[in-house]
């Protein structure tokens, strides 16, 4: 399957579960492929067939910018270089989490959550442990007798039972012993941050010289500006102490037929992530927005010293993400 046919996939299973999809980001770079909300779940999805092709400037980025926009970075792909994904189990790559499409229908269509996760040395669940003891008990059983039937010592008895997650293996075998399961599904739209190992956000990366001069005004302006490296939009800016909604996707360059373009993708993300979306163009132009995305010239913004003119201009470009 190719690529491009395999990010159809993906989208229209999304809408099938009820989601809104925005438009493919079809130019580069590009972090992301598509962003998808239903309700309050946000999702920022790269598509892959090789999932060895996600490299970890990609992963921050996208963990960067899940943590701006309240959003789950996820990848969907088919394969690695050795075998293909399996169905059932999220993998990891760059603190990102992965799953093939057929996960990813369980999840997203069928709400059936996967209970299994890949980590170094094999496949593995999140044990209830609280359920386990409790069972345990019941039965009469020592932890040593149960550390007999699994075949591991008392220590680990006890510490499935506080919440230390097992192999495969293991939460097969005490489910053939008690009749029944002990497996916490995978939460994969929280990011999954209950069993990856606890990664800080990356840093911001450092700003474009080029964009320096616009950045720099909004932040003047009283914006907190997250710098990108390869997403859409070569910004996120924060409205400080201000609600969400208030975030703004930032553009900049010369207003080319490109720019116009990601202009467009930025109005379809904003209506998406819930954000206003401004371009700022260092031609002063006829047209005040595209599709939604305020278009504003780096003239117009210098010229401006009050912090509360630049947010009322970016107000009056833009569309309200409470109109989408």
């Amino acid at each position: 399957m190719s690529r491009s046919a395999l990010v159809g996939n993906v989208a229209a299973m999304l809408q099938d579960a009820g989601f809104v999809v925005s438009d493919r980001i079809a130019i580069r770079p590009k972090s992301f492929d598509l962003a998808a909300r239903r309700g309050e779940d946000l999702l920022l999805l790269k598509i892959l067939g090789n999932i060895d092709a996600f490299d970890g400037v990609t992963g921050s980025e996208m963990r960067r910018l899940g943590s701006y926009l309240d959003a789950t970075p996820l990848v969907v792909g088919l394969r690695t270089r050795d075998e293909d994904l399996k169905p059932g189990v999220v993998y990891f790559r760059h603190g990102v989490p992965v799953l093939n499409p057929d996960t990813a229908m369980d999840l997203f269509v069928e709400e059936v959550p996967p209970l299994i996760y890949a980590a170094p040395g094999g496949l593995y669940v999140s044990l209830d442990g609280d359920v386990l003891a409790e069972e345990r008990q019941e039965r009469g059983w020592s932890l040593g007798q149960l550390a007999t039937e699994l075949g591991v010592s008392r220590r680990t008895v006890s510490k499935y039972e506080n919440g230390m997650n097992a192999s495969i293996e293991v939460a097969i075998h005490l489910e053939e012993l008690f009749d029944r399961p002990f497996s916490n599904p995978v939460d994969v739209l929280t990011g999954a941050e209950d069993v990856r190992d606890a990664e800080p956000t990356p840093d911001d990366p450092d700003v474009d010289p080029d964009d320096e001069h616009v950045l720099s005004v909004l932040t003047r302006a009283g914006f907190t500006v997250h710098p990108t490296a390869r997403a859409p939009f070569k910004a996120v800016s924060e409205d400080a102490g201000r609600k969400k909604e208030t975030n703004v996707l930032t553009g900049h360059s010369p207003f080319t037929r490109s720019a116009e373009k990601r202009a467009q993708i930025m109005s379809s993300l904003g209506e998406i992530t819930r954000t206003r979306s401004v371009y700022f163009v260092e031609e002063q132009q006829k047209r005040e927005s595209v599709d939604g995305t305020g278009i504003v010239s780096c003239e117009e913004l210098a010229a401006i010293d009050d912090p509360d003119e630049i947010r009322d201009l970016i107000r009056e470009r833009t569309r309200d993400p409470a109109e989408s």
